[in-house]
């Protein structure tokens, strides 16, 4: 099946890309403040460090795969995290330096999350950059090479207050480092259909530059990249949300016997911040055209072989698929559940609605015009008090970094 990105031309699909990595980030602050209300800061933080451990090796290979880079040295794990939705760029601007293939280091000149929970007081600071950090970095790390270690030089608390760049890292892989080895909900979902899904290829005969082979750039302009390579780096970031969501949805069910209402409100936020965010960057029409398109290109319903859907003039059905199997987003969308699809349309335009028929797994949303402009939903401005919600990319340039000897 062919993906719904590749309507998109090639410049649109280059402003999309990162906007995708920074919604992927984003999916954690839809989700935490009810971790934070149902099960307290420290299962909050348990539940974080699960969902990341789960998914990130996992995704990590799938894009080494794609883009051609695959290897077992630090320049390949630079590369990963350049196109992970854990550090979205700029907004968590990751400053690189490779000594040698196995040796590097990182630092942070901005970090959006220190910026979001800085304000919450140092316990949560700590959550953060330590808790969190510490396994989910070396969990990454293992997707490339398991004797991989990410270690501290400082990080936050920040001291002084104003201290830049807000936290550095070494990589450094050593025979003599003990293994890491996934964890078990990692293993649990590789055999899930969003890790195992197949994507389209990369056409060589596309014009621009159809992988990541070569050296590792400071950025990456997507720009440079062919309309195919975008496509498929689309559908690879929208895979890596699903996979996150799928820990996520783990790792609330061994706290809960019924994670639905969570991982409901989780949605709800990261739809209309997404919607929001994709329908202001593309330049999409108002009205239920631009509601319907702004659907169309949702995370919520793609990678389209993964989420079985079709649209016709004022309609979007979803049939039975991958995603409903693993028991994805879309499994949480139907005639009883239209919520998440009114927060991406409220997100257009705040007079249109949705209107959902059909069974929990077999339904058309039609999108129609309301009398009176809704509220937004509470999980959405919840969802918007990070500082990603209005953050704003700047054109930036690539430049090869030069091996340090």
């Amino acid at each position: 099946m062919q993906s719904r990105y590749a309507t998109l031309p090639r410049d649109r699909l280059a402003t999309l890309l990162p906007e995708l990595l920074l919604v992927g980030q984003l999916i954690d602050r839809s989700a935490m403040a009810w971790c934070i209300s149902s099960f307290g800061r420290e299962e909050m933080t348990r539940i974080a460090i699960e969902e990341w451990m789960a998914a990130s090796p996992l995704y990590t290979r799938r894009m080494q795969h794609a883009l051609d880079y695959r290897g077992d040295d630090v320049v390949t794990i630079f590369k990963g995290l350049q196109l992970d939705i854990g550090a979205p760029p700029q907004f968590m601007d990751f400053r690189y330096t490779v000594h040698d293939p196995r040796s590097g280091e990182f630092h942070l000149d901005h970090c959006g999350a220190l910026m979001d929970v800085e304000p919450m007081g140092e316990r949560y600071v700590r959550a953060m950059c330590h808790d969190i950090e510490d396994p989910t970095f070396d969990a990454t790390a293992v997707a490339t090479n398991p004797k991989a270690q990410v270690r501290p030089v400082h990080r936050p608390p920040r001291v002084p207050a104003d201290r830049r760049p807000h936290c550095a890292w070494t990589v450094i892989i050593d025979d003599a480092h003990p293994p890491v080895s996934p964890s078990d909900d990692c293993v649990a979902l590789r055999d899930s259909r969003a890790a195992t899904l197949e994507l389209s290829a990369i056409d060589p005969s596309d014009d621009g530059r159809g992988d990541y082979a070569g050296p590792l750039l400071s950025d990456l302009d997507f720009a440079d990249f062919s309309s195919s390579a975008l496509v498929r780096m689309a559908d690879e970031v929208c895979v890596q949300m699903h996979l996150l969501n799928l820990g996520f949805v783990r790792a609330v069910a061994r706290r809960t016997a019924d994670p639905r209402e969570i991982c409901t409100k989780q949605l709800v936020g990261i739809a209309g911040l997404a919607a929001e965010r994709i329908h202001r960057a593309l330049g999409l029409p108002d009205g239920v055209e631009g509601a319907l398109r702004t659907l169309e290109l949702h995370p919520l319903l793609n990678p389209a072989n993964y989420v079985v859907a079709s649209r016709d003039s004022a309609s979007i059905t979803v049939r039975p698929g991958p995603a409903h199997d693993d028991g994805a987003w879309i499994s949480l969308c139907g005639p009883d559940s239209p919520a998440p699809l009114q927060a991406v349309v409220r997100a257009v335009d705040p007079r249109l609605d949705v209107v959902v028929d059909g069974s929990s797994d077999s339904w058309t949303a039609r999108v129609i015009s309301a009398e009176q402009p809704a509220s937004e939903f509470d999980e959405v401005a919840v969802t918007r008090i990070s500082s990603g919600a209005n953050f704003v990319f700047q054109p930036r340039k690539s430049i090869p970094i030069t091996p340090v000897r």
